[in-house]
């Protein structure tokens, strides 16, 4: 049945993708359609709402971009880097939005945008967001990250239009804590350098808020997954990889790290739910917790894998070469449920087959692409 079920999601990717249509028009048996959770936003809200997205290019980018050209949305979306194989540009999305070029930290280049196009709600997703990568070149990834960040913000407190601005943070703001789930009141305390640019991108945007009064909220978000993510030294992608092609997936730690997983669909859900509700008083300067609270393991995370592969009997290759990640990480989203009246829609099952699915698509016959 997995083969079955699998081969014909896979088929069902391929025809969105070769038809242009957005990936969230796939319908499967969940919890959640794309529908019925439609039906809970307020679609008189985004009808005609002039948004601007940074990052409208990555994983994140791309299906909330999808999302809120569905919803009515008028969409002017930042892109740094031509990326062929963006799902913004996979499914024809890229089509339906006005393209801005330039980088995050150009201020002239922000406020052009903002000003021409009058941006109403932004999203900041922009980042540099691997951790290896960070440690490698940390002077870029603080470029981007925080020096970015504050960019984006002065640039959107000179421009009156502007009534709403969601920055994306991260789980890794929080750094290494001894009381764990996260909770937003939990002290920011970065120590390796993403963690950090997290924490200070994270202060800087409440730090607008509090000072210009300005319509600001921060998002932490768990480790994010979903079809599109094309960079292969992520836990998931790279796994599924390796999996669909029957190779034993590589593990750079020793496998016991663990961490909170948040299916994308479920991130783009909780973006425009808070995007709505930012003109609350108790919502504007707030930061806001986005997670399963479900943490497992990362060769938990593999194992559930390769058992919606056509390969069972593969063992992964554990490297331990690991250095300055946190151990463990998991958030508590109570305060996003009881505020915003958010939760998460899909299981981890719901949304590994989906992810799954999307990846032997884009893989090909074979799986050999």
């Amino acid at each position: 049945m997995t083969q079955i079920f699998l081969w014909y999601m896979a088929l069902i990717c391929e025809i969105c993708v070769i038809c242009g249509l957005p990936i969230y028009f796939l319908n499967v048996h969940t919890s959640a359609s794309p529908l019925r959770r439609r039906n809970t936003l307020d679609t008189k809200f985004w009808q005609d709402k002039r948004v601007f997205i940074t990052g409208a290019a990555g994983l994140l980018g791309s299906w909330l971009t999808a999302e809120l050209v569905a919803l009515g949305a008028d969409v002017v979306g930042l892109i740094r880097d031509d990326v062929p194989q963006s799902l913004l540009i996979r499914t024809g999305t890229i089509n339906q939005i006005i393209i801005a070029r330039g980088d995050i930290c150009d201020y002239a280049t922000m406020n052009r945008v903002m000003a021409e196009y009058e941006a109403e709600i932004i999203f900041h997703l922009a980042a540099q967001t691997q951790v290896g990568i960070a440690n490698r070149a940390p002077i870029s990834t603080f470029e981007t990250n925080i020096k970015g960040t504050w960019t984006v913000l002065e640039a959107a407190r000179h421009n009156p239009t502007v009534h709403g601005i969601l920055v994306a943070s991260s789980d890794k703001a929080y750094g290494p804590q001894t009381e764990l789930p996260y909770r937003e009141e939990t002290p920011l305390d970065g120590q390796y350098p993403y963690d950090v640019s997290k924490t200070c991108a994270d202060l800087i945007a409440r730090s607008y808020a509090h000072t210009y009064e300005m319509p600001v909220a921060v998002t932490r978000f768990a480790n994010l997954y979903g079809g599109g993510d094309l960079n292969w030294n992520r836990l998931i992608p790279g796994t599924m990889r390796s999996v669909l092609r029957g190779e034993r997936p590589i593990v750079r730690s020793d496998g016991t790290f663990k961490r909170d997983y948040i299916y994308v669909r479920d991130a783009v859900y909780g973006y425009i739910t808070l995007a709505e509700q930012l003109a609350r008083p108790d919502v504007q300067g707030e930061a806001f917790n986005f997670g399963v609270s479900r943490p497992i393991s990362v060769l938990e995370m593999i194992e559930n894998i390769i058992a919606l592969s056509d390969y069972a009997d593969l063992e992964p290759i554990i490297l331990d070469e690991v250095e300055h990640e946190i151990q463990d990480q998991y958030l508590s989203s109570e305060k996003a449920k009881t505020v915003l009246n958010w939760q998460p829609q899909f299981s981890l099952a719901d949304g590994l087959k989906e992810t799954m699915a999307w990846y032997k698509a884009f893989l090909g016959p074979g799986t050999g692409g």
